[in-house]
């Protein structure tokens, strides 16, 4: 169902689908949400779609920190988990019960009733398309999915809706067609619907925002849109004919009270978008002005109902405040390939304030890392130095499992840190855990930049000789400009170099005397490792062709401005 590029690219999930399955006389509304706690705006808004969920986990894994995520939010709203163990068939995979005990375990953390603490287990290859209930059972044939769908019938509730009150529907997501304009996709709380009814749309305070007639309405089946002419209470439609935004509520002219929108977490890190400012800006990009940054912003807002705008203290740059730094990194990797040039910040953790002790609050983050035996002593120093306090350690085969709370500034920037560390074995997970009172003093240790002292393209002679300085971002035939973030020192202080500096020729060269230079493998950055590799003083310059790391103030001398300012 993920149909997004970045989706298919990374393997994760990033906006909630829908789609229906008919099966044995039922309609089957299925809802596939993001894991990731930073997506955890997707996770809220479609739980209060739906009447159960399946939970499923890896045979091998278990029960990881995102796992914990969403059951959280559904256990929460008192749905009843269906629990499949995936992947059974892999040779790695943990059939004696113990994924099984991690599970239930987790169920009592969270406070599970005795209801839901009696969740059905079905065991599963998807990779194969067969389920069972028992993986022992001879006489249980391993040739589909039905079992798992009669579970669903069987132990999933029939939708709590009442067809005989005027149509009420909460807008969950909307999109938009070429043909038919803005769609508004939800569930059918109560009522029903015809294509020309007559409709409103009203905000969560009452608010009669327009009115209309519904002209289109389609389901989703399959992947495909199919277009129906009426619906009732239980279904998952998408709706044309009225401006609606996600939150507020279609329903019919008669209702007066909006449907309740759930709860969403507070947001924990604010970055800041802007005009280009670089050397390289207008040269890439088919959107430059604070304008063009400023309707693309507000459009995601309309449907990322976890992601919020606000001014910034430049008149040509917002902040935009979101859950975390892959969920805002996701964002600008999107506006890169729409065209959008731009100039963006380090992330920087939103505080607040104890409204009666007036005691100065921060986001905590809870870490999970599964890691090779041999560099989980690697790790314990690394987030203990950082201010991390370890809650488990889990042994499981050649693996550990770490856990970590952590303040959330102070994990910034290890989540690139741990593949060097672990030599990419290392495999890191967080979720929001809650705020605590400010630990001042634990900081995350800083590293030294090479900054380009001028502007040109980079040399492998210059290269060459600056080596033994620390790791290089960029190689010959790049193009450079003064206060570009080149490398990465091998001392914790920044220092200037010039990786354009060409070799003087003279008239006594002869043939053949050239040296043949090699130069080390440059360190290879994503745009969500770059997102928490720089720092407080540092911007990141994106373009669609590029992704360049750039001190904020590009001159020697205006640094030293700023460094005097701060003392």
């Amino acid at each position: 169902m993920d149909s997004i590029d970045l989706e298919r690219e990374r393997g994760i999930t990033i906006m909630s689908k829908c789609t229906r399955v008919e099966y044995n006389g039922h309609v089957l509304n299925i809802v596939d949400t993001p894991g990731h706690a930073d997506f955890g705006g997707e996770v809220e808004r479609i739980l209060s779609m739906v009447d159960g969920v399946v939970l499923v986990v890896d045979a091998t894994e278990g029960p990881m920190s995102q796992t914990k995520f969403v059951l959280t939010k559904a256990l929460h709203r008192g749905l009843k988990p269906l629990v499949v163990v995936n992947k059974v068939d892999r040779d790695t995979s943990r059939l004696d019960g113990s994924v099984e005990n991690e599970l239930f375990d987790m169920f009592v953390a969270l406070d599970a009733d005795d209801d839901q603490l009696e969740f059905p287990v079905l065991y599963a290859s998807a990779k194969q398309g067969w389920a069972v209930h028992d993986l022992d059972n001879s006489d249980e044939s391993r040739d589909s999915m039905l079992p798992l769908l009669d579970e669903i019938t069987r132990y999933v509730p029939a939708p709590d809706a009442n067809a005989d009150k005027p149509f009420a529907m909460a807008v969950t997501m909307i999109g938009h067609d070429p043909y038919v304009g803005r769609l508004a996709t939800g569930r059918v709380h109560a009522g029903t619907v015809k294509i020309g009814d007559s409709i409103q749309v009203m905000n969560r305070e009452s608010k009669k925002l327009e009115t209309g007639r519904v002209t289109k309405m389609f389901v989703t089946r399959g992947v495909a849109k199919s277009e129906i002419t009426s619906a009732t209470a239980g279904d998952i439609i998408t709706i044309a004919g009225v401006n609606a935004y996600v939150s507020d509520t279609i329903a019919d002219v008669s209702v007066t009270e909006p449907i309740p929108s759930p709860q969403l977490d507070p947001p924990t890190i604010s970055m800041t978008f802007g005009v280009n400012d670089a050397p390289t800006a207008g040269k890439e990009g088919k959107f430059l002005t604070s304008s063009h940054i400023k309707q693309r912003l507000e459009r995601e807002c309309e449907n990322n109902v976890a992601i919020s705008i606000s001014p910034s203290a430049s008149s040509e740059a917002f902040d935009v405040h979101g859950r975390g730094e892959l969920q805002l990194a996701i964002l600008i990797e999107e506006m890169r390939r729409e065209g959008f040039e731009m100039s963006v910040s380090a992330p920087q953790v939103l505080f607040q304030t104890d409204p009666e002790t007036k005691q100065k609050l921060e986001p905590i983050e809870e870490v999970t890392i599964d890691v090779d035996s041999d560099f989980s002593g690697t790790v314990i120093d690394k987030l203990s130095t950082r201010g991390g306090e370890i809650i488990e350690f889990k042994e499981m085969h050649d693996k550990v499992r770490l856990q970590f709370k952590i303040p959330s500034r102070c994990l910034m920037g290890y989540r690139s840190e741990i593949k060097t560390d672990t030599r990419g074995s290392g495999i890191l997970n967080s979720i929001f855990h809650g705020y605590s009172p400010f630990q001042g003093s634990a900081t995350p240790p800083s590293k030294g930049k090479l900054i380009s002292s001028s502007g040109g393209v980079c040399t492998a002679y210059a290269l060459n000789s600056l080596e033994d300085r620390g790791e290089m971002f960029v190689k010959p035939g790049d193009e450079v400009y003064e206060g570009m973030i080149v490398g990465e020192h091998s001392r914790p202080t920044d220092i200037e170099i010039n990786p354009t500096k060409e070799k003087k020729l003279t008239n006594m060269r002869a043939a053949g005397t050239d040296e043949n230079i090699k130069l080390s493998p440059i360190r290879q950055m994503s745009l969500e490792d770059v997102v928490t590799y720089i720092g407080e003083d540092e911007m990141i310059d994106v373009s669609p062709s590029k992704i360049r790391m750039r001190k904020r103030e590009l001159t020697a001398n205006g640094r030293k401005r700023m460094q005097g300012k701060k003392k």
